[in-house]
């Protein structure tokens, strides 16, 4: 019994067979025609579909492997390189005015932050005996004076005796030799002779001694004019109060502090360039610096140092810039941007900027056969809105998309877009 449904699968399964994978076959069979074979036409043509679908195959295959990158068509531009320093402001004067005497200060204090011309008094001191040094020296001038005449007098008389002993001894030698005057007479007239040179000498010397009198005299007035001078100390240019003058009643000393004068309307913007930029600096190059508080100044370069701090081996850089309205303060951080000559340069998004291998900084570049390639590149300027490179030719398209996928010699399937998307 059990034999029979085996049986009748079996005949099912062959039926089913012949019908759904020989139906051709089967057809035929019953229209008592040859079984389908495919005509050579047929075979030639199904050859041909097959070789052509390989090679489409294969290059749908090889499309399938390129990496999707975005890449920018980066052209060069003139870049302007200036040289990036870091620095602070500095008053173009400042000066500690400070006391030449001692006394008392007898003026009312000024206070710091006001403002004062050339000339205004700063501290004024109590003259104490000065003015009376300054009455005697001047009568021990006019004493000195007065002596001049009689030692001009003395001088005359002593060329007089000396003129009459001259005399009186050629008188006396001529008498001598025709025998007339003795020995004793023609010696006492050298005598006297002598004693009239020694009298102009003696003159002279008295005359050149009312002279040194006159210049000591005079230099002891002008001494104490000058002491008195010193009781007034006056601002030494237009400027600030940076500190209070001397108090009222205090006394000062030789050296003391009366009080500290800036000034600002013009600023100096003072940095240090390393020694490898330093011969891209000339004097008169113009420059501006970004303060702290985000002000932006210009100037010019006004001094550049010949000679390398010690310490940190780089050169003093001055930047005089205009303050009229004094709102930039001494003392104040600024960023400095100094032109130099222009050059070359590509400007790319920071994030552009990848490693290879080695470590070294670059940009990942679309070359011409659309492979991946690496350029190695130099940072000249970091902006807000981009940086600056070196290093890459006239015309590159730098992958800005999918730089960190892909290595050198890897297909590709970029899209571009230009520099201002």
């Amino acid at each position: 019994m059990k034999l029979i449904p085996l049986i009748t699968a079996i005949v099912v399964s062959l039926g089913l067979y012949f019908l759904v994978i020989q139906r051709e076959t089967l057809f035929a069979f019953a229209r008592g025609e040859d079984p389908v074979q495919p005509s050579a036409t047929e075979a030639e043509k199904e050859n041909g579909d097959s070789a052509m679908a390989e090679p489409a195959d294969q290059a749908e295959q090889l499309a399938e492997n390129r990496v999707g990158v975005v890449a920018l068509h980066s052209q060069a531009q003139v870049f302007d390189s200036a040289v990036i320093l870091r620095g602070m402001t500095q008053a173009v004067r400042q000066v500690d005015v400070r006391s030449e005497t001692s006394s008392i200060v007898i003026s009312a204090p000024l206070r710091k932050g006001q403002r004062v011309k050339t000339g205004d008094v700063l501290c004024k001191l109590d003259p104490g005996t000065r003015p009376a040094a300054l009455v005697e020296a001047q009568a021990r001038l006019t004493e000195a004076r007065a002596k001049m005449p009689e030692s001009e007098a003395r001088l005359d008389e002593a060329r007089a005796k000396l003129g009459e002993a001259k005399i009186n001894l050629t008188a006396a030698q001529k008498l001598s030799e025709g025998g007339y005057a003795s020995e004793t007479r023609l010696a006492a007239s050298k005598a006297d002779e002598r004693s009239a040179v020694a009298g102009v000498a003696s003159a002279m010397g008295g005359l050149e001694t009312s002279r040194a009198g006159i210049e000591t005299a005079i230099a002891a007035v002008g001494a104490a004019r000058k002491e008195l001078s010193r009781l007034t100390i006056q601002a030494p240019f237009d400027g600030l109060l940076e500190s209070d003058t001397a108090e009222l009643g205090s006394l000062v000393l030789p050296g003391d502090l009366c009080a500290t004068v800036i000034q600002l309307d013009t600023i100096k913007v003072v940095g240090f360039v390393p020694e490898t930029q330093v011969d891209r600096i000339a004097v008169g190059s113009m420059a501006r610096a970004e303060l702290a508080t985000g002000r932006q100044v210009q100037g010019k370069v006004t001094f550049v140092s010949r000679s390398a701090d010690q310490a940190t081996r780089t050169f003093e850089v001055e930047i005089s810039v205009a303050n009229p309205d004094l709102a930039i303060r001494d003392g104040q951080t600024a960023d400095i941007a100094i032109s130099a000559e222009g050059a070359k340069a590509h400007k790319l998004p920071q994030s552009a900027l990848t490693l290879n291998n080695e470590g070294q900084l670059g940009v990942r570049v679309v070359r011409e056969d659309l492979t991946a390639g690496f350029n190695a590149v130099e940072l000249l300027r970091d902006e807000a809105d981009g940086i600056w490179v070196g290093g890459l030719p006239e015309t590159a398209d730098v992958i800005v998309i999918g730089q960190d996928f892909v290595i050198s010699g890897v297909a590709l399937a970029p899209t571009y877009k230009e520099a201002a998307q």
